[in-house]
C-alpha cells in the first residue's frame, strides 16, 4: 500500500526560483572565453540541477588544466549581478505554495549563501528558514540520492513518505534514487522526455502541483 505524502522536498533554481535561464546564459558566455564553446542546451544537459564543484571538475577535465585562481569568484560575481537584474519566482510557485499544507524543505546543489541570495531576492527564504538544505552538507550531489536523504532525515520523516519536486534530469535521478515520489517541472528549460520514469509525474504550471500532490 503507498502511503500518503507527509513531506514536500522542493529543488531551489527552476522550481522556485526562475534562475537556471540566467546562470546558463553566464555559463554559456564564461565557457566560450575559456574556449569551451557550448550552446545553452548543451549547458543544460551537461550541468543543470548539479553542484557548481561538479560543473567545475567537468571543466577542468576537458580543458586539461585546473581553472586559474580567482575565475570561480568572478563566475559567483556575475551570476549574483545578472541575479539581482533579473531574477523572479517561478510563475505559480507562489500561488502553489499558498496552498501546500504538507510540511515543506528545500534541498538544492546550490551553496547556503547562494540559496540565501535567490530566494531571498524572490521573497521566499521566509517560508522556508531552517528548512533548507545544501549539496555541501553531502558526499555527493545529484544524481546521488544523499541530499535528499539528508534533507528527509532532518525533518524527520522516512523517504517513502517523501516527495520531490525537481526539473532536471539529474535532479529526478537522485529522487528515484532516494526511494522518493517525483514530481518532475518541465516548465523551464528541461524537456519533458528527460523527466519521465517510474513514479514520477511531469507537470508543466506549478499552480498544478497542490491538486497533483493530493492526488498521489
Amino acid at each position: 500500500m503507498i502511503k500518503p505524502i507527509e513531506l514536500v522536498i522542493f529543488d531551489c533554481d527552476g522550481v522556485l526560483v526562475d534562475s537556471e535561464r540566467i546562470a546558463v546564459r553566464v555559463d554559456a558566455w564564461s565557457l566560450a572565453l575559456l574556449g569551451w564553446p557550448l550552446s545553452e542546451a548543451e549547458i543544460v544537459e551537461r550541468f543543470v540541477g548539479r553542484s557548481h564543484a561538479d560543473m567545475i571538475a567537468e571543466v577542468e577535465k576537458h580543458l586539461g588544466h585546473r581553472l586559474r585562481d580567482g575565475w570561480e569568484a568572478e563566475q559567483h560575481r556575475l551570476y549574483h549581478q545578472a541575479m539581482e537584474a533579473e531574477l523572479a519566482a517561478v510563475d505559480g510557485v507562489v500561488e502553489a505554495l499558498d496552498q501546500i499544507q504538507l510540511p515543506t524543505c528545500v534541498a538544492s546543489s546550490s551553496t547556503h549563501d547562494g540559496l540565501r541570495h535567490t530566494l531571498g531576492l524572490t521573497g521566499l527564504y521566509p517560508r522556508f528558514e531552517g528548512r533548507i538544505y545544501s549539496a555541501a552538507e553531502v558526499a555527493h550531489g545529484k544524481p546521488a540520492p544523499d541530499l535528499f536523504l539528508h534533507a528527509a532525515r532532518q525533518m524527520g520523516f522516512d523517504p517513502e513518505v517523501c516527495a520531490v519536486v525537481e526539473d532536471s534530469r539529474y535532479g529526478v535521478q537522485a529522487a528515484r534514487a532516494a526511494g522518493m515520489r517525483v514530481f518532475g517541472y518541465c516548465g523551464g528549460l528541461t524537456p519533458a522526455e528527460w523527466l519521465h520514469g517510474p513514479d514520477t509525474v511531469v507537470f508543466d504550471d506549478m499552480r498544478e502541483l497542490p491538486a497533483l500532490l493530493a492526488q498521489t
